[in-house]
């Protein structure tokens, strides 16, 4: 797979902000890492030569604290087994479901200052991602299929 999605596109950022901001929201992670995170040459642990997984753990350790602030949290977290329904050669190495009281904390976090400096270790150790908003429809919980 050749494709590299990392950040979101200003068309997808447009159309994210666009939906509705009062209520909680749920965004499915999808990421596949690199095998060697490549951060910039100035960047101090560019010589360490780290995995996209350690360089990824680097992220959630120093986003982590913002994440919180805002009031998100992680509602569910799985590993990937296998391809059921899809491109057989995709493949994720991390698959998580963060949820956010509403599109405003989730924009109060991509802007503030200490997540734009630990987003830095997302992009070193990125290979593609898909990061999809959802609405949480606890009472359609039964009807699965309908």
């Amino acid at each position: 797979m050749t494709d590299h999605h990392i950040d979101p596109e200003r068309a997808q950022f447009d159309a994210f902000k666009a939906l509705p901001r009062d209520t909680a929201i749920h965004m499915l992670n999808l990421v596949r890492f690199k095998e060697r995170a490549a951060y910039a040459d100035e960047h101090p642990l560019a010589a360490q030569r780290l995995s996209g997984a350690e360089a990824y753990a680097h992220y959630g350790r120093d986003s982590g604290p913002v994440f919180q602030r805002v009031g998100g949290r992680i509602v569910w977290r799985g590993t990937m087994e296998a391809m059921v329904i899809g491109p057989a050669d995709e493949h994720w190495d991390a698959v998580f479901i963060a949820e956010y009281p509403n599109s405003g904390a989730f924009m109060e976090m991509v802007t503030d200052p200490v997540y734009r400096e630990a987003v830095k270790h997302r992009q070193a150790a990125v290979e593609t991602s898909r990061l999809i908003r959802c609405s949480p429809n606890p009472s359609r919980s039964e009807t699965v299929f309908g």
